[in-house]
């Protein structure tokens, strides 16, 4: 092995359900790795750790792994003992560590391993295992230490679970989907942890802010083979983009190759030289490196919605208390068609419970909700449905019927499924057969089938991957009725969401129109008393007694500013139209292969002016509009 290499694996070979997982694939894995590991649902990511972390056997190639290697693996199937308590499991993870210092403290005193177990311990931050404990535990928000695993909640267990893997400080550390059932003060908790981690890092996520913020490289699982690039998701995006460009001309080359030769080889040349020979064998090169690999590209996922009526959903005055403790109080929100809210805060807070008042289930203390009789809901929950392992995937979807509706028309069930890139021999097959990704693919095709207008969403990017999410989140902007989200997935909120609903703690509810990043941006100023920051936001669930004061009014600035901001969008939005233009020019690669990942940065940032634009109109109309309602 390489100096520096901390896992090794050499020509890896796994065929499942005779799909090829991996198909001769190696990767070096060394110490200053922060690798983010992406690909579809079923590629095989999550494979690929278990045969890393020796808990499964590849059909062929090795795996080399340096002596006295720590690792620490954090699963999606993890496994703790249900008899045992919290702190109990999360010091079960430093368990290599502990049984050292039993050996040092127990060692006698003129022992040569004196000196080489007190260095080890020292390298592993042995002596501070105990207050690493105390703080992953409080910083992921677990249960109280006492709790035994087996009364925990599946994401209780989780943080439990990845809190074991952290605080070991391994070698080399292994997380698959750790961010899944965490809040946003936990995230952040654990990126900026992984962010000074001293070892190196394999991560699996769905959550590309995550990704943004902790990877410096990405690796994809394509087509059974790793490919490898430098920088963050972002610039993964925009080096794939070029490279995905490149195989395209390549191949378009290919082509117009392909078709001069065929005219030659029609014309039968009568001397068979060996100059001719050699153009034959060239063509016969190029026809058989065929085309890249292609893939299939999900569809737009969402049924068409039957049509709002004048009234969706009113919210006027909402509160909730359980057992004297206030979730929040005098929360009013009206929606319409094409709003998409999102909601956010730790967890607890009463998130949940807005859902469950909002689809009826349970009433508020205070308050009412008003639903228009054209209103349909369709509730997502992170539950989700429950499958029979033996049925089909076309069995678990039917429901009965070989038709889903789609609109004013019918759409087959087989069709339906194959928008969810679900093949033909897939379809049919049992559902205990299928990845993990294929499964959430799964789930998602038989809630949407349901139809509605208005979408109730609780966590639905868990255990979806990136292509897919990014698909639902195009679906979700082109959606026509109403979407009420609740996730902590910042990157999801910012291209999703109209409005954010923040539950902030003691009852404070905040809601600011725009996305995730906006209303960061407007706390923080609010935080700081700069702008007017405190004036933009409006908040519910105020202490007793406490008034709200008159809306404000435009100031001279932003009355003028108002005036003028859509003329201002329309060239940004030019500006975007221009830049895209260019991309589809059939000579645009040619022309500008080496400025291309330039050229796709610009065109983001364009975007984005238009996104923060169309935000900052937003909220200037809201404020004209609430101090015109009190005039």
């Amino acid at each position: 092995m390489n100096e520096g290499v901390l896992i090794s694996a050499q020509d890896l070979v796994l065929n499942i359900n005779d799909r090829a997982l991996l198909d001769r694939a190696s990767l070096a894995l060394s110490a200053g790795d922060r690798i983010g590991l992406v690909g579809r649902n079923g590629a095989g990511k999550s494979t690929f750790m278990r045969l890393l972390a020796g808990e499964a056997e590849a059909d062929d190639g090795v795996i080399t792994r340096r002596r006295e290697l720590v690792t620490g693996y954090l699963s999606q199937a993890f496994e703790l003992d249900p008899e045992i308590t919290v702190i109990e499991a999360a010091r079960d993870g430093a368990r290599h560590v502990l049984a050292l210092i039993h050996e040092f403290e127990n060692l006698p005193g003129y022992s040569s391993r004196h000196d080489h177990l007190e260095e080890r311990i020292q390298q592993l931050e042995g002596w501070t295992v105990d207050s690493r404990v105390r703080t992953a535990l409080n910083q992921l928000g677990c249960p109280p230490d006492d709790r035994k695993i087996g009364g925990l909640s599946g994401g209780e267990r989780r943080r439990v679970a990845l809190a074991r893997a952290l605080i070991a400080r391994p070698d080399f550390l292994m997380l698959d989907e750790p961010t899944n059932h965490l809040d946003t003060e936990s995230v952040e908790w654990i990126t900026e942890f992984l962010a000074g981690y001293p070892g190196g890092l394999l991560v699996v996520t769905h959550d590309r802010h995550f990704l943004d913020s902790v990877a410096t490289t990405i690796v994809e699982l394509r087509n059974g083979k790793f490919e490898r690039y430098d920088g963050n998701y972002s610039e993964y995006l925009l080096q794939r983009a070029e490279k995905l460009a490149t195989e395209e001309l390549t191949e378009h080359k290919r082509q117009m190759f392909l078709r001069r030769e065929i005219e030659w080889v029609r014309r039968r040349p009568k001397a068979q030289t060996s100059k001719s020979q050699a153009r034959l064998d060239r063509f016969s090169a190029a026809e058989s490196a065929g085309p890249p690999p292609s893939e299939s590209e999900m569809e737009l996922v969402i049924p068409p919605p039957p049509p709002l009526g004048n009234r969706v959903v009113d919210i006027e005055g909402v509160g909730m208390q359980f057992g004297g403790r206030r979730l929040f109080s005098d929360l009013s929100l009206n929606f319409a068609g094409g709003t998409r809210i999102g909601v956010t805060g730790r967890n607890g807070l009463g998130k949940t419970t807005l859902l469950r008042i909002l689809l009826g289930e349970m009433p508020p203390t205070e308050g009412e909700v008003r639903i228009g009789s054209l209103t349909r809901f369709n509730y997502v929950d992170q539950g989700r449905l429950r499958v029979n392992e033996e049925r089909t995937v076309l069995e678990e979807v039917s429901d009965g019927t070989e038709w889903v509706q789609w609109g004013d028309e019918k759409l087959s069930l087989r069709g339906y499924l194959k928008r969810f890139l679900f093949t033909d021999d897939r379809i049919t097959t049992q559902v205990k057969h299928l990845s993990g990704g294929e499964r959430s693919r799964l789930l998602l095709a038989r809630v949407l089938k349901r139809g509605g207008n208005f979408l109730v969403l609780d966590e639905p990017t868990n255990d979806l991957d990136l292509q897919t999410m990014r698909v639902l989140e195009e679906a979700l902007t082109l959606f026509p009725g109403c979407v009420l989200v609740v996730s902590h997935d910042r990157y999801f909120l910012n291209r999703v969401c109209t409005g954010i609903l923040a539950f902030e703690g003691e009852g404070q509810v905040t809601f600011s129109e725009g996305n995730y990043d906006y209303y960061l941006e407007k706390r923080r100023r609010a935080a700081s008393g700069s702008g007017g920051g405190a004036r933009e936001f409006k908040v519910t669930g105020s202490p007793a007694g406490s008034k709200a004061g008159k809306p404000r009014k435009l100031s001279f600035k932003e009355q003028r500013e108002l005036e003028g901001i859509e003329a201002v969008i329309q060239v940004a939005e030019a500006e975007v139209t221009e830049r895209e233009a260019q991309f589809v020019d059939p000579e645009f690669v040619r022309k500008n292969g080496a400025r291309m990942q330039a050229l796709l940065a610009e065109l983001e940032t364009s975007k984005a002016k238009v996104a923060v634009l169309y935000a900052r109109w937003e909220e200037l109309e809201a404020v004209r509009a609430a101090s015109a309602g009190q005039s």
